[in-house]
């Protein structure tokens, strides 16, 4: 009762998508685009009338690291990320079937250490496909890298286009913010 008297709301808050999505006001939500030599990571705050990106880029991992450190640079980053920026859900792009098998295990590996350190930090974990970010995003499953980047330096009035593993990261944060609204790109699996 005090609460409600003294002016704080007791509910939280809801900033409104186009068609009748809700999505929780100042919600931090960070996204993933897991690969063994470039991860690609953004971290987006869910604010009205826009988004803003608060953190983003590319975990690089030179071609002569081997493995077991590429994954513990993976799982460090993303780690002190999520422990900077106190993201409340992580969005991470789902499996794809490759043609290579080793390709598709190393990936797999990669996507283990992030799905390891959101874990870690308490995250709710939710994959979104591919083509179904660049739906959400662009309007066309095919689009190009290019053009995710551009039209995601366009929702977050960024001053140029983020990398292009950057730029994936921080589409699957926006798709899964929108997910069920004007994108209606499905029911988010959670994991």
């Amino acid at each position: 009762m005090k609460k409600r008297l003294s002016g704080r709301s007791t509910a939280s808050p809801v900033v409104e998508a186009d068609q009748g999505s809700a999505v929780v006001a100042n919600q931090i939500i960070i996204g993933v685009d897991p690969s063994l030599r470039g991860t690609g990571y953004g971290v987006v705050k869910m604010t009205r009338p826009n988004p803003v990106a608060l953190a983003h880029g590319t975990i690089v991992c030179p071609a002569t690291w081997e493995h077991s450190r590429c994954l513990l640079k993976i799982f460090e980053t993303l780690r002190d990320a999520a422990h900077e920026h106190h993201p409340t859900v992580c969005a991470i792009e789902g499996l794809f079937f490759a043609q290579n098998l080793k390709t598709a295990l190393i990936m797999g590996e990669a996507r283990g250490a992030a799905l390891a350190a959101m874990a870690g930090a308490g995250l709710e974990i939710y994959e979104i496909a591919p083509r179904k970010v660049k739906q959400a995003i662009v309007g066309y499953g095919a689009a190009r890298k290019e053009a995710v980047a551009k039209m995601v330096q366009r929702l977050l009035n960024l001053a140029a286009a983020p990398d292009p593993d950057a730029a994936d990261a921080l589409a699957i944060a926006l798709a899964h913010a929108w997910d069920g609204g004007r994108t209606r790109i499905g029911v988010p699996k959670k994991i």
